[in-house]
């Protein structure tokens, strides 16, 4: 017998030790107690698992359903429960009688912050325990005083399956029988002192409902079968400094749209059969997607996940995802996905005071909350939230075959006074504002994804200053592969914005990055960040008539591709779209069909993608100071740069003319006597130029000029870029 107190607590579902009184347990006499709650229910009776024999009708001790025994059973296994409602009777395994599945190892490792793969244990999984199949539920929850697993197969009733507490860890387990694969759920958390809290989705969830649904769903173990072998094999030739890396931004949600009215988004596969062509005719090396953890809100981008560990449903299925990956790689293309462990928005069914205290979050908003984006910031220091990312981090690798992370707004994270007023934010223990915590958690995230995946690419959003982005964590740094260029990215753009008239005045805008072109491995970015929020497209951004944007907007690809650092483009800038980025309609396509000007940017993209990758001195010493050297960076008078790129004994010359102003016979300094020949002119004809260039190339003459022996005469075109490989005579 249990008490009233303990029965209320049962039947009120807020019992702190579910199992010290559910479920059998062994008398003196050798035969069982057997308690069970179950709602509704009128009569239930203890029957053989193999014959379903009656062996004891259980008693009634509250009318809530509460029903208990004694029952004369060899084992705690030997038996099911047979519960009637009315007239209807069904058969059921008692969730009660299982053991705990947890591994000492698992919860130690944990609770020391130290677990790489915790999502091979946390969340849902399907088992068999005892000769029965069901799904293992697992969740952190410390300050929880009860946590339930709630589903269509209880009626989201709180009361039917509360969990086992493991007080000593903060986790809550449960075995339920008979629940499969495609099963939505959620946890309903009952905490200290606010009550029962909003149903929770998982948070190492593997799957999710489509949104605005926000359950989670059990997913069975991947039967998928990659065929990417040949890709792994010689991945260690992808994305590293001396090769070429030219990334295509990309939008799922976005890039284009079927229906009507453009209301539905391709699905993953849809996209395989798209996207990635379309990808390989342009040239580019690698897709990097915008985030694809599951989110609620479609306005966000991604860029406030809820599921870190589930690819959103809005595309397709976890498999299907695997797809697309793997048909990337038979195609040639590598994948990075944006991996956003800044922050986390408030949404009720998320990680935001997930059992009722601050978990995932600091419990000081001057710590905890993100005054730019009204979210949450992760508790970096603790042990669980620190492993619950880093272990994220390689989930990805480990079951998408991803190729890389780029990690979104890592400024946010380094800085405790980061977009904050003087008063408004903690000082670290030295009393400095670097956030250290944060810090460590980059530096292990890095390190444990190129112990185990030594030819990823980890790439850092990060703004500022910071030194060693990309550095090795041996060597002081945050063990970054790569750094976005944003100082140049914001250089180069204004300069582009001006008028070509006044672009003498603000010449060493586009000079300024080769003063520290080589402090990092940069990659150069125009993303999304560009064309959204009311700062227009790339196209709008360049001044002039019609003509001339275009003809800037080529120039500035030609200058970009060709100076040091990796290159990234967001999607429908490649034909420039006329208009700002929207995340709710498909890009512009129908701009290719109606003037040939768009089509001829997508031609010259294609094309520079193409001469980048078939020429190593425009990539293999992309991030070292020998592969550039400049052969005339202060003509601000006609707004003219000249450098050249070196790989080994070949280089080539890049020659930028900023104005609409066609100028013959300009003469240039040049390493060495040669042929050079015109590789590529963005003025020319079938890019839309007005066809102004050098009959395929020019030799250079024992003139000296630009401090150097030898020299070419050229025609520069105006408002363009022009590539010239030297040749031996």
């Amino acid at each position: 017998m249990i008490s009233a107190a303990e029965l209320d607590s049962v039947v009120h579902a807020y019992h702190g030790n579910i199992f010290a009184v559910l479920g059998p347990h062994q008398m003196h006499n050798g035969n069982y107690a057997v308690r069970t709650f179950l709602p509704e229910a009128s009569k239930v009776i203890v029957v053989d698992r193999e014959n379903h024999s009656h062996i004891q009708v259980l008693n009634k001790i509250h009318p809530a359903g509460v029903f208990e025994g004694e029952a004369s059973l060899r084992s705690r296994s030997q038996y099911k429960l047979e519960v009637h409602y009315g007239d209807n009777k069904t058969i059921v395994e008692d969730t009660y009688r299982f053991p705990s599945d947890l591994s000492p190892t698992d919860v130690y490792l944990f609770g020391e912050g130290t677990h790489e793969k915790l999502y091979r244990w946390l969340g849902a999984h399907l088992r068999e325990i005892d000769g029965v199949k069901g799904t293992l539920f697992t969740v952190w929850a410390p300050n929880a005083k009860r946590v339930s697993v709630v589903g269509e197969f209880n009626f989201w009733d709180g009361r039917h399956h509360v969990m086992r507490h493991h007080a000593a860890s903060g986790l809550w387990e449960l075995f339920i029988p008979g629940v499969e694969a495609d099963t939505l759920y959620k946890y309903e958390i009952l905490s200290q002192s606010h009550g029962v809290l909003p149903l929770k989705a998982d948070p190492m969830g593997f799957a999710a409902q489509h949104p605005p649904e926000t359950a989670s769903k059990v997913m069975a173990p991947s039967d998928f079968s990659w065929s990417d072998e040949q890709w792994l094999a010689r991945k260690v030739e992808q994305g590293h400094r001396d090769q070429a890396v030219s990334i295509y931004e990309v939008h799922l949600g976005s890039w284009k749209r079927r229906g009507q009215q453009g209301e539905d988004y391709l699905t993953y596969l849809e996209l395989a059969d798209e996207l990635i062509p379309y990808v390989q005719t342009l040239g580019f090396t690698h897709i990097q997607l915008m985030p694809i953890s599951e989110f609620p809100f479609d306005g966000s981008w991604g860029y406030q996940p809820v599921g870190l560990y589930a690819p959103t449903s809005r595309f397709g299925s976890p498999d299907q995802f695997r797809e697309f990956i793997n048909r990337c790689h038979l195609a040639g293309i590598g994948v990075l996905i944006d991996w956003v462990p800044g922050h986390f928005p408030s949404d009720g069914h998320g990680l935001a005071f997930f059992d009722g205290s601050p978990l995932y979050e600091h419990a000081d908003p001057r710590q905890g909350f993100h005054p730019d984006w009204n979210t949450y910031i992760y508790n970096y220091g603790r042990c669980e939230v620190a492993n619950f990312l880093f272990s994220n981090a390689l989930y990805w690798f480990d079951e998408f075959h991803i190729d890389g992370l780029r990690v979104d707004a890592v400024a946010s994270m380094l800085y405790l006074d980061y977009s904050r007023e003087a008063d408004d934010w903690v000082p670290n223990v030295h009393g400095g504002r670097e956030n250290l915590e944060a810090i460590a958690l980059l530096k292990r995230v890095n390190q444990k994804v190129y112990e185990h995946y030594p030819n990823a690419m980890m790439v850092a959003e990060e703004s500022t200053a910071w030194p060693g982005v990309s550095h090795p964590v041996y060597a002081g740094g945050l063990g970054f592969g790569y750094k976005w260029n944003m100082g140049w990215m914001n250089d180069s753009l204004r300069y582009m914005s001006n008028d070509p008239i006044h672009r003498r005045y603000h010449h060493h805008d586009m000079t300024f990055s080769l003063l520290y072109a080589f402090n990092e491995n940069f990659m150069l970015p125009l993303s999304h960040d560009e064309v959204v929020h009311g700062k227009g497209s790339l196209l709008d951004k360049m001044p002039g008539d019609a003509w001339q944007k275009f003809a800037n907007l080529r120039a500035y690809y030609g200058f970009m591709w060709a100076h040091p650092g990796k290159k990234l483009l967001f999607m429908g800038c490649e034909f420039a779209q006329g208009r700002e980025w929207d995340h709710n309609s498909s890009l512009d396509w129908h701009l290719l069909d109606e003037t040939h000007w768009h089509g001829g940017v997508q031609k010259l993209v294609e094309d520079l993608n193409h001469l980048y990758s078939s020429t190593p001195a425009l990539y293999y010493d992309d991030c070292e100071a020998r592969g550039f050297e400049w052969l005339d960076a202060d003509d601000n008078g006609a707004s003219v740069f000249a450098f050249a790129r070196k790989a080994h004994n070949d280089f080539v010359v890049v020659v930028s003319n900023m104005t609409p102003v066609l100028r013959e016979g300009y003469r240039l300094g040049v390493p060495k006597l040669g042929f050079y020949k015109e590789r590529l002119n963005t003025d020319a004809g079938i890019y839309g130029g007005s066809e102004k260039g050098n009959a395929g190339g020019v030799n250079a003459e024992a003139v000296s000029s630009h401090g150097r022996e030898n020299s070419i005469t050229i025609t520069l075109p105006p408002l363009a870029t022009v590539v010239f490989e030297w040749k031996p005579e």
